[in-house]
């Protein structure tokens, strides 16, 4: 399966998916990785976070970029060495990056029920009791997980809660967009937040507002 989805989202930011129907051996080969990349992967015991991360290579990729143009600092945020900004995730047999001239964040999850056991730990559950149903119910739960994921990754500080530090903006599920604020000790930032639903799965991306 090659490009999966590719949203345009602005004149400076775009977002690509990968479904992973590929062996690693596909994805592996004619795309050279750095050396600490290529430790990396070897070292991954699971087959489907090997083809991810390759999946991932082949995105870079369709953007006109190879793995020697991609370098993490020592949060472990990603970056491109013409300055562009990026975000990675893949979950399952889904991966995606979002590449702008802005700060971005991205991330993928699969829609499941037991997000209802977790989601106290990250949003304020009640206020979500007026969805009509558990399916909506985890619908809008992974969307706003996932928002925070994406904004977790863009403001990049240790230290950050879910909880405690990032506001998610109620919305309607059918609007697919909504806004956020993270406040953590003198900083803080707002964001415009996307959503897009695939096969079970919500990806979230999240842009910085100047």
């Amino acid at each position: 399966m090659p490009l999966y989805k590719t949203i345009t989202i602005d004149s400076e930011t775009k977002l690509l998916i990968w479904k992973i129907e590929e062996p690693y051996e596909w994805l592996s080969k004619d795309t050279p990785l750095t050396d600490h990349c290529r430790l990396r992967v070897t070292k991954m015991k699971s087959d489907l976070h090997r083809r991810g991360f390759m999946s991932v290579r082949h995105l870079l990729k369709e953007m006109g970029y190879s793995d020697f143009d991609l370098f993490y600092d020592e949060k472990g945020k990603p970056h491109l060495r013409d300055d562009k900004k990026i975000s990675i995730t893949h979950s399952y047999t889904f991966s995606a990056i979002i590449v702008s001239s802005i700060e971005v964040g991205i991330d993928i999850e699969m829609q499941r029920s037991k997000i209802l056991k977790i989601a106290n730990k990250f949003t304020p559950i009640e206020e979500y009791r007026t969805l009509a149903n558990e399916d909506a119910l985890v619908r809008k739960l992974t969307m706003v997980w996932g928002a925070k994921e994406s904004l977790y990754k863009s403001f990049a500080e240790k230290g950050v809660s879910f909880l405690k530090h990032i506001y998610v903006e109620d919305f309607e599920l059918d609007d697919m967009k909504t806004t956020a604020t993270v406040s953590y000790l003198s900083k803080e930032q707002q964001y415009d937040i996307g959503f897009d639903e695939f096969e079970g799965f919500t990806c979230a991306y999240a842009r910085i507002m100047s």
